[in-house]
């Protein structure tokens, strides 16, 4: 299996007979071994209905996953995922506003050697307050955090390399930040403009409170990036600037009861810096505690801390 075209669904009923035509003349022409897999995730209409009756008219090899409740668009990407046999994996939104015939974009920037290729809505067709202006601002802000510079982190169109995919797990709002997981794994990441169209039929699922979300999540992702493996770097860190703050503290508290006989207990000062040294105290116990899980969880499964692209062997003959 060359392509595993996977797309979440959830109450498109209106959509779904428009994108299985529109996927039939985008698939159909590659002449690659391919599968779509549809994850039905708890939709309340007859989305799942219609998926059965049409997919199977128009495709070859059709999976639909249908989930036992609506567990969200990150669970339901990480379900097809999981069932997708497909050496490169594109995701896709039901809703039409993606064009599936921006597939091939996709595919020929992985030809040109990136094992991730993210689309670009240039020119969103969204309502700008509530919807793009947003995103614009989440957008910069996971760049600048992450180091992965992408335009559109929220644009669901993007491709794969089927082994970049397998070497973590999905939570949350956390499918928008596969781009950062693959790129700390070593993957190339690229980046191609597609088209974007306004919606035609059903209700958005994406609100303000999505934005929230996702920079709530980026505490998570730039932690499990940053300092998985070395979490002593950031609470010994924390631990360190603590404690010298305290004694900064102290000795401030000293040279006054030295120099102006001001007493150093009546000081709140006092109370507050040996506060301040237990909780650095603290910090730095904390991270020799995540010190040994990060380590037990390597160990104990065997798993390596790093990831090898390719190995050659070469010998000179003689």
């Amino acid at each position: 299996m060359d392509l595993s075209l996977i797309i979440p669904v959830y109450n498109e009923e209106e959509n779904i007979p428009h994108l299985l035509d529109t996927l039939h003349q985008t698939i159909e022409p590659l002449h690659l071994p391919y599968e779509i897999i549809f994850v039905d995730d708890g939709s309340k209409d007859q989305s799942l209905k219609v998926l059965r009756e049409q997919s199977k008219e128009r495709f070859q090899n059709v999976k639909i996953i249908e989930l036992s409740r609506n567990f969200g668009q990150t669970t339901a990407l990480a379900a097809g995922i999981d069932h997708a046999k497909g050496d490169i994996i594109i995701l896709l939104d039901a809703d039409m506003q993606n064009d599936p015939a921006d597939i091939h974009l996709l595919l020929s920037k992985l030809d040109e050697g990136y094992d991730v290729v993210s689309g670009w809505r240039k020119d969103r067709k969204d309502k700008y307050f509530s919807r793009i202006l947003p995103s614009v601002i989440a957008n910069k802000l996971i760049s600048a955090v992450t180091g992965v510079i992408l335009h559109d982190y929220g644009c669901t169109l993007k491709a794969y390399r089927r082994e970049y995919l397998k070497t973590f797990h999905l939570y949350g709002e956390m499918h928008r930040f596969i781009p950062v997981y693959a790129e700390a794994s070593g993957a190339r990441v690229a980046e191609v403009v597609v088209h974007h169209h306004p919606r035609k039929y059903g209700k958005s699922k994406y609100g303000i409170d999505r934005t929230i979300k996702v920079i709530l999540d980026l505490f998570t992702v730039k932690f499990l990036m940053s300092y998985s493996a070395k979490p002593m770097r950031l609470f010994g860190g924390v631990g360190l600037v603590l404690m010298v703050l305290s004694f900064a503290v102290m000795l401030f508290l000293a040279i006054r009861r030295i120099f102006w006989s001001i007493s150093i207990l009546d000081s709140p000062f006092f109370q507050a810096s040996i506060t301040v040294f237990i909780l650095g105290f603290q910090s730095l116990l904390m991270g020799l505690i995540a010190e040994l899980l990060m380590r037990t969880y390597y160990e104990s499964q065997n798993k390596p801390t790093y990831s090898v692209r390719s190995i050659s062997e070469e010998s000179r003959k003689t």
